[in-house]
């Protein structure tokens, strides 16, 4: 099963996967919004330092879940 599909998978069944998938957005966006104010307050460049350690933890998750999800592929 190629990455898509099991992401596809993932998406339509597994239910932390999907809340994972979409903070993930979420926090891309907020930050790509925050990219676009200049110059940033001490605020902004904090929240920005946390949304990027969230988007990573994010990251992190989903790929120990695609991981799991793999090697119950493939058994």
């Amino acid at each position: 099963m190629d990455q898509e599909t099991l992401i596809e998978r993932l998406m339509a069944e597994n239910e932390e996967f999907r809340r994972l998938r979409t903070e993930h957005v979420a926090h891309d966006q907020e930050l790509e919004a925050l990219k676009r104010s200049s110059p940033l307050s001490a605020d902004q460049q904090w929240r920005m330092s946390e949304l990027k350690k969230f988007k990573l933890m994010a990251k992190d998750r989903m790929e120990a879940i695609l991981k799991h999800a793999r090697s119950g592929v493939t058994a």
